[in-house]
């Protein structure tokens, strides 16, 4: 009794054997029947893509149609349409071809398995036309491989010919780009796929919905192994039956879509308690809160792309039920509302997934933005603010000196410098500024070294960074006069400050400086002194009006930066919480 022949997956069973079965790679098809009809065939090819769209089954096409000689035996040059019946198609795609050699550069990486090649290209083939190397996942190639491969690569005997397969194309050293013909095969059209998944179950006479296909086609994202896999996996979970969209999705642990329409259009409204039992009986049907959540995203980020464009497509099916409703909820959501929910679920999505129960993430995920909701957009209130909202307005010119106003006038030395603007972050990454008035500097004098600051400045100009360092962190100054200065050290000085500053200050100024060392007093650093005038101008900045009251109103919002409105703000990169 004769073995039963062993089951072949769809993936296998149903491998292109020629460019007209390869789908959705129609501008690499026209690229290569123009190529090999002109003659001008490439001596190396480099494909790339994502998993399972093709470039393998590309590869041992190419062999076959350069190595094709018709079922008659006659052919003489390579066909972009090889027969798939003479010897050399049939022992390519059986994987016996003694010219044909697959190397998967995973498994083999080194220089080595490269000189085995660079051995065998010398000789002419034993059976085909020409001799064709195909290299998968050649970006695992050590740095020496590729080395070694090189010169072979640019000049190789016209009887061989290279075709290189690669998920990671930036991996792939620019010498050896340069040396091949490189082919991006895109990702599939969930359309395209699931019409592609119909005609291969008619082929199988399996009864299967036109929902559960789109579902499969969805879930592969664009990649035809995966689709095919998806459905084998479909086929068998069905038993037998008419395989529907319930049980792929019930397979796949996805949510159903009104049903997260529900919950997005509960949570937006503020019905949090509705939106979490919703959510708990999606998770008792077996719905993964990771996919809850990208399902939620998808449906942000699909009201969004319907208030810019009405007639855009995306996440549902623009004749479903669930279309017409979710215009209809986009129509009365803002842009910014519906941007913030993008933040909230996107972080969400990170703490799901990293969370050791997701399904507690995801319930705080959507809890936060069920109360982030319910909060009028930043612009607005803070519009209203600016507008009135019972905030007094900052004065449109600098207040009087001390003793020229009321009582309520405020004193020169405590007002923040002139064209000023803070800036204190609030809500979802939006930002409220306010100008404060700011007091002109005066011009500081040049002419001889009357301050350390001079002395500074000196240092600076004569490019020594090292000394200028020191002596705005080191130097607490006690005195300084023409000729001569007096210091106390910190503790973290360098013991040859006082010598080398001696040394220094003579050759900038030809005059002999006496620098003495004092034990105890002196002014605080440089440094200290500049970010105690920080803290001053931000806790001046601090107590403006239309300021404080934005501090008010956003419980945890902080002042981060305070900048010349001269500056322009997209110039002046927004500075750490540490450093301000």
């Amino acid at each position: 009794m004769a073995s039963p022949t062993p089951y072949r997956v769809l993936a296998r069973k149903y491998r292109p054997t020629d460019f007209t079965g390869l789908i959705g790679q129609e501008a690499l098809v026209r690229t290569l029947s123009n190529a090999f009809a002109t003659g001008r065939i490439a001596h190396a090819f480099m494909l790339t893509g994502v998993r399972g769209v093709g470039k393998t089954t590309t590869a041992r096409i190419i062999a076959r149609a350069l190595n094709c000689i018709g079922a008659d035996g006659k052919g003489t040059a390579p066909t972009i349409q090889p027969c798939g019946v003479c010897e050399p198609c049939v022992s390519i795609s059986e994987s016996r071809n003694v010219d044909v050699q697959e190397m998967d550069a995973a498994s083999r990486t080194g220089i080595d398995d490269i000189r085995e090649i660079i051995e065998g290209v010398r000789y002419a083939p034993v059976a085909a036309r020409y001799k064709v190397y195909i290299i998968d996942e050649v970006h695992m190639l050590s740095k020496q491989a590729f080395n070694g491969l090189l010169k072979t690569l640019e000049e190789p005997p016209p009887h061989v010919k290279f075709v290189f397969a690669t998920t990671e194309i930036r991996k792939v050293p620019v010498t050896v780009l340069s040396r091949c013909q490189r082919f991006d095969l895109r990702r599939i059209d969930s359309a395209e796929l699931a019409a592609y998944l119909r005609t291969l179950a008619d082929k199988e006479d399996v009864k299967i919905e036109d929902g559960a296909l789109a579902l499969i086609a969805r879930a592969a994202e664009g990649s035809a192994r995966d689709s095919l896999s998806l459905l084998d996996q479909a086929i068998a979970h069905g038993e037998g039956d008419t395989i529907s969209a319930e049980t792929v999705r019930a397979m796949l642990g996805l949510a159903d879509r009104g049903r997260v329409l529900d919950i997005f259009e509960k949570l937006m409204g503020g019905n949090i308690a509705e939106a979490l039992a919703d959510l708990q009986g999606l998770y008792d049907a077996g719905a993964d809160p990771l996919a809850v959540m990208q399902d939620l995203l998808e449906t942000t980020h699909f009201l969004t792309r319907i208030k810019v464009a009405p007639a855009a497509q995306g996440f549902f099916d623009g004749g479903s039920g669930e279309a017409k409703r979710a215009a209809d909820l986009a129509a009365k959501l803002s842009v910014a509302s519906l941007t913030r929910a993008w933040q909230i679920l996107l972080k969400g999505l990170f703490e799901v997934r990293d969370a050791t129960r997701p399904i507690s993430a995801c319930e705080m995920a959507l809890i936060r933005l069920a109360y982030a909701a319910e909060l009028p957009p930043t612009d607005k209130l803070v519009k209203d603010l600016l507008d009135g909202g019972g905030v007094p307005r900052a004065p449109s010119s600098p207040p009087p000196p001390a003793g020229r106003g009321g009582s309520g006038s405020a004193q020169q030395g405590d007002a923040p410098p002139s064209g000023t603007r803070a800036q204190a972050r609030v809500g979802e990454g939006a930002v409220a500024t306010r100008t404060v008035p700011q007091s002109q500097p005066e011009s500081a004098p040049t002419a001889s070294i009357r301050t350390l600051e001079d002395i500074v400045a000196l240092a600076a100009a004569n490019n020594a960074p090292i000394l200028r360092v020191a002596l705005e962190n080191y130097v607490h100054l006690v005195s300084l006069e023409a000729g001569r200065i007096e210091f106390r050290p910190h503790a973290r000085a360098p013991r040859s400050l006082a010598g080398d500053l001696q040394q220094k200050l003579k050759d900038w100024t030809g005059e002999r400086w006496s620098v003495s060392i004092a034990n105890s007093g002196g002014a605080p650093t440089l440094a200290e002194q500049k970010q105690a005038a920080k803290t001053a101008r931000f806790e001046s900045v601090a107590q403006e009006p239309m300021v404080r009251a934005v501090l008010d109103r956003f419980p945890g919002a902080e002042i981060v930066a305070v900048r010349d409105t001269a500056t322009p703000e997209i110039a002046a990169p927004m500075p750490d919480k540490d450093e301000e």
